[in-house]
C-alpha cells in the first residue's frame, strides 16, 4: 500500500471516528459506505500481519473486555455466528485508532464497567466476572427508563457499545450472509409471493 493510500484510509477512518463520536449512541450513523473501509482496513492489516488481530488503541485487557461485552451482546448460536466471528471487536478497536474522541468513549466505557463490576463484587474486573454477574450489570444499564441513579454513564456506553456491535456484525461479510442477502442478480422474470399477495389483499380496505 502507498503512503498516500494509506494516509487516505486513515484521514477516512479519523472522519468516520470523529462523526460518529459527535452524535449520541441514539443518533449515531454508520453509512454502508463507511463501514465497508473499516472492514477493509481491518482485513488488510490482518493479512500484513499474518497473525491474529492485534489491538490498536485499547490495551489487552481492554480488548478482551470488549470482546467479551461484544459476544454478550451478539452471542453465537444455532442461527448465528455471533459477534466474535464477525471481528466486531477489531472493527472498533480500529476505529478508536483513528479517533481519539472514540477512544475516549470506549476506554472510559470499558473503564466505567470494570469499576461497577468491582463495587459489587468484591475486586473483580469485568472480564474476570461470573457470567451471571456479567449480566446482571448490563441488565441494570440496558434501558435508561429503568436504569438506578448514579448508572448513566453506563447507560450511554452500552447504548455506544450495543449499536457499533450491531453495526459491526450486520455490515460484516459473516453479517450479510447471515442476513441471507445475496446483492443484486439479474432476473429473467420475477414473481410476486402468494404470501405477499395475500398479505396486501387482507389489508386492503376495498378487499
Amino acid at each position: 500500500m502507498s503512503e498516500t493510500v494509506d494516509r487516505s484510509r486513515r484521514e477516512w477512518l479519523r472522519h468516520i471516528g470523529v462523526s460518529l463520536s459527535l452524535g449520541t449512541a441514539a443518533n449515531s450513523v454508520l453509512t454502508a459506505q463507511d463501514a465497508h473501509h473499516v472492514h477493509e482496513a481491518v482485513a488488510a492489516d490482518e493479512a500484513v500481519s499474518k497473525g491474529p488481530y492485534l489491538p490498536k488503541a485499547l490495551t489487552a485487557h481492554e480488548f478482551a473486555t470488549l470482546e467479551r461485552l461484544s459476544d454478550l451482546i451478539l452471542p453465537a448460536d444455532e442461527h448465528s455466528p455471533g459477534a466474535l466471528a464477525a471481528g466486531a471487536a477489531e472493527f472498533i478497536d480500529f476505529l478508536c485508532s483513528a479517533s481519539d474522541e472514540m477512544k475516549r468513549i470506549y476506554t472510559g466505557g470499558l473503564g466505567w464497567l470494570d469499576g461497577a463490576i468491582r463495587r459489587r463484587n468484591q475486586g473483580q474486573t469485568f472480564l474476570d466476572a461470573a457470567p451471571d454477574r456479567q449480566t446482571a450489570l448490563l441488565d441494570a444499564i440496558a434501558w435508561r427508563e429503568s436504569a438506578a441513579a448514579g448508572m448513566e454513564a453506563g447507560v450511554e456506553f452500552f447504548g455506544w457499545a450495543r449499536k457499533m456491535v450491531a453495526d459491526a456484525f450486520y455490515t460484516s461479510p459473516i453479517g450479510i450472509r447471515d442476513l441471507g442477502y445475496q446483492g443484486n442478480r439479474a432476473m429473467s422474470e420475477f414473481h410476486v409471493p402468494r404470501e405477499a399477495i395475500d398479505y396486501a389483499i387482507e389489508r386492503s380496505p376495498f378487499k
